[in-house]
């Protein structure tokens, strides 16, 4: 089933049930006005919304329209929380090139999380405002779970039945501020803006074999300006999203919507390129003793999109979005 939000002039936008070609959807406000809403009420919504589904498929369902990525915001345009690990040890390890800091203690044997800002997440095509390019405006393209309630102390295997659906995502970071705050050692804050997300949120049945042992097993395509940067795979993860969720309850219940991703996807291959400009730096620092790739500058657009093994386009859709510059508050743009 694959589930997505079209922009109505609510904060939270409506739900929307999309058919596996992309190419139709049908309203499923008579079910749950919203994604966040379906969620809460899950063991009620959920059959409805694969009856839904279902009739889009085999062509009973009726009021059917044309989908249009362009009119989506992000599955979740707003979440009780957004948790974001740090799952793939390469990614780390480079990171700690890219800052000049010494290694995380534990790094390989408890996971990695902070808690972003989750009252703000952006649509797949909507321009992303920054206030500076001396920030380092940078991409992480990564996958992402949304969970039902999760209890308290969960076991990575009993949190594994409280995935409800996958996404794909792109945490945007600034690099320069970033630097200064994990020094703090108080976590992120201004290095974090608004994440984005592919429009289509989906059942993990829909990845079929691609979901295995909790594990994205797709390769995320990411251009900058048209110019591949990478397509690691998201099957090297040296945590599971079960064990990143069991992580995330251990002291704390998790209340439905709450959303977790993987951290930046990161091969070990340098083949399959990488999937934020750090990690492009880090290697450039390490081969050359300098980086070379420049951050993202205002006017640059970055595409995203997973693909399965065989080549095929992940059922997410495409996130392609433009880096502007911010408009000041009581001044002209």
């Amino acid at each position: 089933m694959r589930l997505a939000t079209y922009r109505n002039g609510s904060p939270d936008g409506g739900l929307i049930v999309v058919a596996r070609d992309q190419a139709r959807a049908r309203d499923a406000s008579a079910i749950a006005p919203d994604l966040l809403t379906a969620l809460r009420n899950w063991p009620q919504a959920e059959p409805a919304l694969r009856r839904l589904a279902e009739s889009l498929e085999d062509g009973s369902a009726v009021d059917t329209m044309a989908f249009d990525p362009a009119r989506c915001l992000a599955p979740l345009p707003r979440a009780p929380q957004w948790l974001d690990g740090s799952a793939f040890l390469n990614h780390g390890r480079l990171m700690d090139v890219a800052f000049n800091k010494p290694p995380i203690p534990d790094f390989d044997t408890i996971p990695v999380m902070y808690q972003g800002a989750s009252d703000d997440f952006l649509g797949p095509h909507a321009d992303v405002p920054f206030v500076t390019e001396a920030d380092g405006i940078d991409f992480e393209g990564e996958f992402g779970v949304i969970v039902d309630d999760v209890p308290m102390a969960v076991s990575a295997e009993d949190a594994a039945r409280h995935i409800r659906l996958l996404v794909q995502i792109n945490d945007w970071s600034l690099r320069a501020v970033g630097a200064r705050e994990v020094r703090t050692g108080f976590g992120f804050l201004q290095a974090k803006p608004s994440t984005s997300f592919a429009p289509i949120a989906v059942t993990p049945d829909e990845l079929g074999d691609a979901w295995r042992d909790g594990r994205f097993d797709m390769a995320l395509h990411i251009q900058r300006n048209g110019e591949r940067i990478g397509a690691a795979s998201g099957r090297e993860m040296a945590f599971s999203f079960p064990q990143l969720i069991a992580h995330a309850a251990r002291t704390r219940r998790l209340t439905a919507g709450t959303i977790i991703g993987s951290g930046t996807v990161s091969n070990a291959d340098r083949a399959a390129g990488s999937s934020c400009l750090a990690e492009v730096r880090a290697i450039e620092m390490i081969a050359h003793g300098e980086p070379r790739t420049p951050f993202l500058r205002f006017g640059d657009e970055v595409a995203m999109q997973a693909s399965f093994a065989d080549g095929r386009p992940g059922p997410f859709g495409r996130i392609v979005q433009r880096v502007v510059r911010a408009p000041r508050p009581g001044r002209p743009d």
